[in-house]
């Protein structure tokens, strides 16, 4: 019997290259290119890790968003996972976290049985770090957030993940299924490879509505969203350093004074 992994993948505008409308304070999404939301490239990574490690294992890459996110799914297929679902419907488009985490988690019952459940940690278009933790609380599963490292049980019925904190880690052991959010220290992300660019993927990829995923539609969307985004802005530029020269130590201390006094900060 398979090992099943079902990974949870988001589309996102490649933030190096987004703008904010300084009249409206919203993000210039046009012409801003989309791409594989960083830490989930990890979270698929480590599931492709899998799938190279063991016999009989099964990658399904799970996403939501526009018709567009499709090319999501192209580019996962193409990197080794086995099937890709895409849950695009205009009733959950707006959703806030907690009403995305309410449909994809609808979205990964669909596919049926699993043994584990990778995520990113956060994405980069909200770094909220929030629905990761969101489906697992709504599909009853134990989660471990921050991977960094991994460890199976033989039996591949336990894994044990080392989870990164603000000043060091910590180690906790979990039973499958279970999820986890991956953070980028864990690994580094393949690149597609050329049989799977050019492969068939037409029949490994599922599009599906809110009503195919059987979500409850008074928990998605917009208005079902209790979260408000009050503005968004640009942070102002901070002003232009200044450089210190110096030959030697003394030198460097002795100008360093002179400009503090010449500003008048001491």
């Amino acid at each position: 019997m398979a090992f099943k992994i079902v990974v949870c993948a988001k589309q996102v505008p490649d933030t190096n290259e987004i703008r904010i409308n300084p009249e409206t304070g919203t993000l210039i999404r046009d012409g801003v290119p989309s791409i594989m939301n960083p830490d989930d490239a990890n979270a698929l990574e480590m599931a492709l890790e899998l799938k190279d490690k063991y016999d009989d294992v099964h990658v399904t890459v799970v996403t939501m968003g526009p018709p567009q996110a499709e090319d999501l799914l192209f580019e996962a297929l193409a990197m080794g996972a086995d099937e890709g679902i895409l849950l695009t419907d205009r009733a959950v488009g707006g959703s806030d976290t907690w009403a995305t985490s309410n449909a994809v988690a609808a979205a990964i019952k669909y596919c049926g049985d699993f043994d584990i459940l990778i995520g990113g940690r956060q994405a980069i278009d909200g770094d909220t770090a929030q629905v990761g933790p969101q489906i697992a609380e709504k599909l009853n599963l134990p989660q471990v957030t921050y991977v960094q490292e991994y460890e199976f049980s033989d039996d591949m019925k336990t894994v044990k993940a080392q989870r990164q904190l603000e000043d060091g880690y910590e180690t906790v052991e979990v039973k499958l299924p279970c999820m986890l959010t991956c953070i980028k220290e864990l690994n580094t992300p393949r690149y597609m490879n050329m049989k799977g660019i050019f492969a068939d993927k037409s029949d490994s990829i599922k599009v599906l509505s809110a009503a195919d995923v059987g979500v409850d539609l008074t928990t998605v969307g917009l208005k079902a969203s209790p979260t408000n985004v009050f503005k968004s802005f640009t942070p102002k530029p901070k002003g232009k350093g200044v450089t210190v020269a110096g030959d030697t130590e003394k030198e460097l201390a002795d100008n360093l004074l002179i400009g503090l006094k010449d500003k008048q900060v001491i």
